[in-house]
């Protein structure tokens, strides 16, 4: 590999790992604060509180789970997060499939370092969750898909769920926040009972709007090539760029930086480091994803409007 190589590489990995705030993550992070502030001090006080949480929701690609790893990179001079260690503070897992309760629970279980044997029952199974995170001291669960705990229930399989998770908050031996990550979906055990949806904190990560977002993405884009030191063209700088784009990433947030990153790195790929950023590096990155012929291009046709952009192989209902 030349030394180009490389050091496209190590943009190309920069920017990968770069994180754009927004004003869902500056909530996340406050609420995640305060929580984290009020068990310290019930903590340092010998008090044992019911805990509250956080529930976050948005669509796919809304940038819900990058948010989440930032929230924890931000805070690891405040948090034991590593859980090869004895204490682990915040423990994160993505809900399994099925979801029941009993497979979530055990799920938990290895999450936390516990050899699970699979032969008790979900209520038993969560009894050793607590047990576990009292040992560990984890302070917070974080439940990613949680959408899923809500799929293919009844009202009454929803009540089980819920009543399981309270029973985590509400803990006399060791009470734990919950952290539920999930598509919208996911306030569907929210709003199944009024004590579990008064102990967390909502926030919705919202879609673009393609007006009044305009400037925000192309600012985007703008700190995204100032990052690479990548000059861009004037095509990608107009209010029609940032529409085609915000439609491309289907007007979720992370998949449009996930776009732009994407352009970038084709850029710098194919011209080397003193690429300049075009209409048409977007364009074949969206083909890429997609296997979509320019028709059916939002950063080629003229009519993008009509584009699904989170369909695959889509040649414009001819079959070829």
């Amino acid at each position: 590999m030349t030394d180009s190589n490389k050091k496209i590489r190590r943009i190309v990995q920069d920017l990968r790992s770069a994180f754009v705030p927004t004003p869902s993550y500056a909530k996340l992070e406050a609420h995640f604060r305060t929580l984290l502030e009020q068990r310290r001090a019930d903590v340092a006080d010998g008090i044992v509180n019911n805990a509250r949480g956080i529930v976050l929701v948005g669509q796919s690609g809304s940038g819900k789970t990058t948010a989440i790893r930032e929230l924890i990179r931000q805070n690891k001079s405040l948090l034991k997060t590593d859980p090869t260690k004895d204490i682990c503070e915040f423990i994160s897992l993505q809900v399994p499939s099925p979801a029941t309760m009993k497979f979530v629970g055990a799920a938990t279980l290895r999450a936390l370092g516990y050899p699970y044997s699979g032969d008790k029952q979900g209520p038993a199974i969560w009894d050793q969750v607590k047990v576990q995170l009292k040992l560990r001291q984890t302070s917070f669960l974080h439940l990613d898909e949680a959408q899923d705990l809500a799929r293919y229930q009844t009202d009454k399989e929803r009540q089980s769920v819920v009543n399981t998770l309270k029973s985590v908050m509400e803990n006399s031996f060791w009470p734990t926040g919950l952290i539920l990550s999930g598509m919208p979906d996911l306030k569907k055990i929210v709003n199944q009972d009024p004590q579990l949806a008064r102990r967390l904190y909502p926030i919705e990560i919202g879609r673009l709007n393609a007006l009044r977002d305009v400037t925000p993405v192309l600012d985007i884009v703008q700190k995204y090539a100032a990052r690479a030191n990548v000059e861009t063209e004037p095509c990608v700088c107009s209010e029609g760029f940032a529409q085609r784009l915000m439609h491309a990433a289907d007007y979720e947030f992370g998949l449009m930086a996930e776009i732009t990153v994407q352009a970038l790195s084709k850029a710098l790929f194919s011209d080397g480091t003193e690429a300049r950023l075009e209409l048409q590096h977007f364009a074949d990155v969206f083909f890429d994803r997609s296997a979509a012929i320019d028709v059916m291009n939002p950063f080629v046709a003229e009519d993008f409007a009509r584009i699904d952009p989170r369909q695959v192989f889509e040649f414009d209902g001819e079959n070829t």
